[in-house]
Parts: C-alpha cells; structure tokens; sequence
C-alpha cells in the first residue's frame, strides 16, 4: 500500500511579486538602522571631545570594537542562523543592534559606552548575513542580483542619513545624548522591520512556496589550506582597502573641522560622498567589468586612486570635494569587483568559508586601524590647534593604498599567467 503524498505544499504558488517586494522593503529597514547605527559615532566625534572629553583613542576604541565580536561572530553566525532560521535570528541580531545602540546612550563614560558598541558588534554583521540569507529564500532565481541591489541602496541611506544628521538634525547636537538618541530611534526601526518580516513570513509559509536559503558563511578551517595565492592577494587587498577607508571615517568629520575649518554639517556631507558614489557607481563599474573583464586591473586602479588622496587633504588647500570624489570612485569600483572576485578563485563548495574567512580578517584590521589611528592623533596632538597633527593618520592611509595597489598588481601578473582563474578575462 502506497502513502500518498502531501501535495499541499507542491500546489501552493509561489509569492506574488509585489508581496516578495514588499517584504524586502520591510527586512531592509533592519538594515537601515543598522547601518545608521554604526555611522552614528563618526559626526559625533567633537562633540564627545567637547563634552565628555574624549580623545582620539577614545572615539578610535568606540568605533573599533565594534569590529571585535565579528572576528568570533563570522565563525557561529552561519550556525546560528541554520538553527534557528531566518525569522527568529534576524530578530535576534536586530534586538541586539537595538540594545547596543540603548547602552551606548545610558551613560557618558567610556566604558559603558564601549560595552554598548561591542554589544552592537554581536548582533550587526551577523544581521546582514541574516539578512541576506532571507533574501535569497524569497529571490532565489527570480530578480535576485536586482533585489540584493536594492537591499544595499536602503541599508546605505542609512549610512547617508546618519553622516548627514548634522544637517537635518542639527538641533540635537547640542547634547552628545541628544544625537546619540537618533540612533536608538532607528534601532526601533531595525527591530520592527525584523518584526514585520517575521509576520510576513510566518503568514506567508502557510500559502505559498517560500525557496530554501542559500548556506551561510561558516568558516571550516580545514578548507583554508586548500586556496591558492590569488585568493591570498584578495584578501590582503582586502584588508588594506577597508581599513584606508572605515578608520578614516571615523574620524572624517572632525578632520574637517579641526584641519579645514568646515562647519559639522559639511564635513558630514563630505563623509557621506563615499555612500553616494557607491549607490550610484557601483552598479555602473559591476557592468563595465562584465564586459570588459581586467577585474585586477581595475583594482589596482582604484587602489592607486587612494594614495594622494590623504595626502592632498593634509598638505594642501585644495577642494575637498576633489580628494572625496577620488576615494568615492575607488570606493565604488574596488567592493563591487573584489567580492565577487572570490567566486573565480575558489570551488563553490568552500565559498562561505571563503567569505567567512575574508570577513574575519577584515574585521582584524578594522579594529587594529581605528584604535592605530585614535593612538596616532593622540601621540601627534591633532586638533584645531594642531592641525598638523593629523598628517601622521593621513601617512598611514596612504601607505594602506599603496599596498592595496602592490597586492592589486601581485594578483594581475599571477592571473595573467599560466595559474590564471579567468579574473582578467570577461568570463570565467
């Protein structure tokens, strides 16, 4: 005798469009308040100086720990999530961006203030892997590139909202809380939207055929030995690039105003060019490289592009914009081909290892930077006074950018060669 088969869930139709749109908007306002969030700090800068007088170290400290919890994060969050699913640990990351964000605020010591970043740390990048995974249950073959797309643009108006807050919200930073309250605002905002998806889900997974996620980024050690020296180069492009570019918006704004004398709300809009240039650039560079191929060559283009544009800052007068322009390109050309550059060097099988590894060096070096530079402001008295103070951050960036272009120019001569994985090539 034959069981017959549930043929419930085989004749459930797949999600409408517009509710598969609808939500991806939703699980996105996650991750526009996490990204809020993290830039929250950064136009913030001299007034905590001001106020509860704190120093580079200081800010340096609250914005690298963030990155310290994601060193061990990369390495559960993938479990984590596979046990739980999408809904409960998206919530779960957003509760904890959310709790960061309200510890940061409780206090004005720099202790607590710290704990409250770390604790934001916990939960935030393992938000976007979260995240990402429920993206690609619900567009897994139908408009998934387009919808990753439109995810990011959210989540970077975030960054673009928070670094320009000096503007729309001047009136709160006359208290250091006032401004830092924003951010709890828009944790809520996390929290709901992680709220909301959940509801939809649970909803939906009674009517229609949901896809399954895709694997999430665990690090499985034993793989590592396994990838070549192409993928090595990437890695420490990596590493360099991110750390010439985060570190520095850290401390970006006060820059602004300590060495060029620009007012809060510019030196936050200055900063802010960076989100710009990557929603609007990024896409357009993805389309060119598929055409044209030269994947390394691009990068070490835009690895060059980084290393006079900290020292034009430091030694000359020249338009802000021109240097900030510069960086946008490179920062809208170097993410978009180096990430998907990994999927030429390494079998698909050890992807998340590949990417969970890659991660966890970067956030090394985004801690290791931030504190660097927080300690080198210091150690050289940058501030208003002295402004020259800070020419020995902006040295150390720019050497991160000429090294970014040797290891940029390392993979092109070893992917043009007879060990080539189809980089420089149009296809693969």
């Amino acid at each position: 005798m034959t069981v017959p088969m549930d043929s419930t869930a085989v004749e459930r139709p797949a999600p409408p469009r517009a509710f598969r749109w609808l939500v991806l908007v939703l699980i996105s306002l996650a991750m526009f308040g996490n990204y809020y969030i993290y830039d929250a700090v950064s136009p913030l800068a001299d007034v905590l100086v001001q106020q509860l007088g704190f120093t580079d170290s200081d800010i340096g400290l609250l914005q690298g720990i963030y990155s310290l919890p994601n060193i061990v994060m990369v390495l559960i969050g993938g479990f984590i999530i596979d046990r739980l699913g999408t809904k409960k640990s998206t919530f779960i990351f957003a509760a904890l961006c959310l709790l960061g964000a309200v510890i940061t605020v409780s206090s004005g010591t720099l202790a607590v203030m710290a704990a409250g970043r770390l604790v934001f740390g916990l939960g935030a990048e393992s938000l976007i892997v979260a995240v990402t995974t429920a993206i690609a249950k619900w567009f897994k073959g139908k408009e998934l590139s387009f919808a990753f797309g439109i995810n990011l643009t959210i989540a970077r108006l975030g960054s673009f909202a928070a670094l320009n807050s000096p503007s729309w919200a001047s009136s709160y930073y006359g208290d250091w809380r006032s401004a830092l309250m924003i951010s709890v605002v828009f944790g809520v905002v996390c929290v709901a939207g992680a709220v909301l998806y959940w509801v939809l889900e649970s909803g939906a997974e009674k009517k229609y055929r949901i896809g399954q996620a895709g694997a999430t980024d665990k690090v499985v050690f034993s793989d590592i030995w396994k990838f070549g020296v192409s993928y090595w180069y990437i890695v420490a492009l990596c590493i360099t690039f991110y750390s010439a570019i985060f570190p520095f918006q850290t401390f970006a704004v006060k820059f602004f105003i300590d060495a060029h004398g620009t007012s809060r709300e510019m030196g936050g809009f200055l900063s802010s060019m960076l989100t710009l240039f990557a929603m609007v650039a990024t896409p357009l560079f993805g389309l060119l490289v598929d055409k044209v191929g030269k994947r390394a060559l691009f990068m070490m283009f835009g690895s060059l592009l980084l290393v006079p544009v900290y020292l034009m800052m430091a030694y000359t007068q020249v338009s802000l914009y021109v240097p900030m322009a510069m960086m946008g390109i490179a920062f809208s050309l170097i993410p978009g081909i180096m990430w998907p550059a990994v999927s030429y060097l390494v079998d698909e099988s050890k992807l998340g290892t590949a990417y969970g590894l890659m991660t966890l060096i970067q956030n090394i070096g985004l801690a290791g930077f931030n504190f660097l530079i927080g300690w080198a402001n210091d150690a050289s008295g940058a501030s208003a006074a002295n402004p020259d103070g800070y020419t020995t951050g902006m040295w150390i960036f720019s050497s991160l950018g000429l090294f970014g272009f040797l290891f940029a120019y390392l993979l092109r001569r070893r992917e043009t060669g007879p060990h080539a994985h189809g980089l420089e090539t149009i296809k693969a």
